[in-house]
């Protein structure tokens, strides 16, 4: 996945504060969380979806690449006084930080256009996800999706498509 350095992490806060915020609003409605369930936001970026799911009863963590990005997303918690109620963690699609079969539902959230080897992010994936766990992945439907979503049927056997909101889409595998 891209890694942002401490500016471009600062800027793309700012700008995903204001203007993306009714993005997570629609993207988190769309997620299907139950309570007790492990989920991970892949490219959580700031975390601002986490924050916009802390109301599921999922047990929530986020994982950038970026620690300036993971830093910023901490804080932004702390600010909102979500602290306790979210971990963030430095990771990448395709090294996930967490034991095999230890996620009900990895969350990708405007980051899939970031992640570098698709194939390899989907054996990461299936790696971490329980029997049953889903991995859905929210991106600009200008986005390619192509790679991604063959990588994901190679893993995964079943993926959908699904425009969700004007200019975004759904991947789902499971």
């Amino acid at each position: 996945m891209t890694v942002w350095g401490k500016t471009a992490s600062e800027t793309y806060h700012r700008r995903a504060t204001g203007m993306l915020r009714g993005v997570y609003r629609l993207i988190a409605a769309d997620i299907p969380v139950r309570p007790g369930a492990v989920v991970v936001d892949v490219g959580t970026g700031p975390g601002l979806l986490l924050h916009r799911m802390t109301g599921t009863g999922g047990v929530l963590h986020g994982v950038d690449p970026s620690p300036d990005m993971v830093a910023i997303a901490r804080a932004a918690a702390d600010a909102e006084g979500l602290a306790e109620r979210l971990s963030f963690a430095t990771g990448s699609a395709e090294d996930l930080p967490f034991p095999d079969a230890s996620v009900d539902l990895l969350v990708s959230s405007l980051s899939l256009h970031h992640w570098v080897d698709h194939a390899k992010a989907a054996a990461e994936a299936r790696r971490v996800l329980r029997p049953g766990g889903r991995l859905l992945a929210y991106d600009f439907r200008f986005v390619r999706m192509g790679a991604a979503a063959a990588a994901m049927r190679a893993e995964f056997g079943q993926v959908t498509r699904t425009p969700v909101r004007l200019a975004f889409a759904r991947l789902a595998a499971s």
